[in-house]
């Protein structure tokens, strides 16, 4: 009986974390922010909102076929009014989640002149990228984004310059 249990709080916890991939664990920095961001969007209501884009739109349409794999869109954003008032440990306590075989770090990106700092994670999963971890960090500002679900980067690539989203051009070759 008491592995029933076990199983059904492990399941139901489970439901709770929906497609999250990672735990933030980043709570504690909520009373020390001035500003906070919590987004969490579940795949029902992103498969929700896509129903409103118009598919004949090739914007839109490009929207609903990125969002049409996803599971969940998590972004956790603290801004201090001092520097200071997160550490690395709080980041080091993310990235031991998001380690192989599952995870790869593809972008690193350090500026010890402005001290701003970014990195990306993909998960995969079968050959398919299955997750995208970004850990954005300046002396007053914490951003950590969980995209869950299958990401197809050709997608992604092609909203560049839509939606505010910033055209990156990678050198292609012919």
């Amino acid at each position: 009986m008491k592995a029933v249990r076990a199983l059904a709080v492990a399941g139901c916890l489970a439901a709770l974390l929906g497609a999250q991939q990672f735990k933030f664990n980043l709570e504690h920095l909520a009373a020390k922010a001035s500003e906070t961001v919590d987004l969490s969007l579940n795949g029902a209501t992103l498969q929700f909102a896509a129903k409103f884009l118009d598919s004949k739109d090739p914007d839109e349409a490009k929207v609903k076929k990125l969002i049409a794999g996803l599971e969940g869109i998590y972004i956790r954003t603290f801004e201090f009014k001092r520097a200071g008032e997160w550490s690395e440990a709080d980041l080091e306590a993310i990235r031991k989640q998001l380690r192989a075989p599952e995870w790869s770090k593809i972008v690193g990106v350090k500026s010890s002149q402005d001290g701003e700092n970014a990195e990306i994670y993909v998960r995969n999963e079968n050959k398919k990228i299955t997750g995208i971890a970004i850990l954005a960090s300046e002396p007053k500002e914490l951003t950590v984004v969980n995209i869950a679900g299958t990401v197809d980067l050709d997608s992604l690539a092609d909203l560049g310059g839509h939606f505010g989203i910033p055209k990156v051009e990678i050198g292609k070759q012919k």
